[in-house]
């Protein structure tokens, strides 16, 4: 099915072509195609000013969020040096420097250098799996009453869906992190979540109503 959708997707520039193959090449995890494409249709119908954005890699995301919505501001966060200074890069390249703000840290620890950027009308989590739920408690304050919260790989490959655990210890320690992060977002009386599966499995809250 996913090979069917994404050849239905329109041509990109040849800079996200490029992006998309140093990703395959370097190994770096990038969004699924799919993915992109559904985050970028929220995007359009809801028209946030200011976006953040948990998670820079290599500024991919970033990049799509801006050249869709050229009117948007962007701060993103990113802690692996060689892929903020990859994202600066292809940023500066594509010409968006203005409109892009990609800080460096870890995430838990710029609060205070996020916060005065705000409020953010969209709110995009796709950092260390293992600490959404913190992500989520820290900037989800910094968010206008009617923002977009999107976290990504809340599927993970379909093991969080699955029974059956995995060889690996350190990555079903991971799957029980990313399925109580699920379940206790589905559970929060201030937003309405709902968990599609596209891509790698994509959460989208909304905050209640009074």
């Amino acid at each position: 099915m996913n090979t069917y959708l994404e050849s239905l997707v329109r041509e990109r520039q040849p800079l996200i072509h490029e992006m998309e193959q140093y990703a395959n090449e370097h190994h770096v995890p990038i969004m699924e195609l799919v993915g992109i494409e559904a985050i970028l249709q929220i995007l359009r119908i809801a028209q946030p000013k200011k976006i953040l954005e948990i998670g820079t890699a290599i500024g991919y995301s970033a990049l799509r969020m801006a050249l869709t919505l050229p009117h948007a501001e962007i701060v993103t966060v990113e802690r692996h040096k060689q892929r903020y200074d990859t994202a600066r890069d292809f940023v500066k390249k594509s010409g968006c420097s203005k409109q892009i703000d990609i800080l460096f840290g870890n995430a838990l620890e710029l609060e205070e250098q996020v916060k005065h950027r705000g409020p953010f009308d969209f709110l995009f989590i796709d950092a260390a799996k293992g600490q959404y739920k913190r992500f989520f408690e820290l900037y989800s304050p910094m968010l206008s009453q009617n923002a977009i919260i999107i976290t990504d790989n809340v599927l993970y490959k379909g093991f969080v869906a699955s029974k059956i655990d995995t060889e690996n210890k350190r990555t079903n320690q991971l799957i029980s992190k990313i399925r109580n992060y699920n379940e206790w977002l589905m559970k929060n009386p201030l937003y309405d979540t709902t968990i599609l599966p596209v891509g790698d499995g994509m959460a989208i809250s909304k905050r209640r109503g009074d």
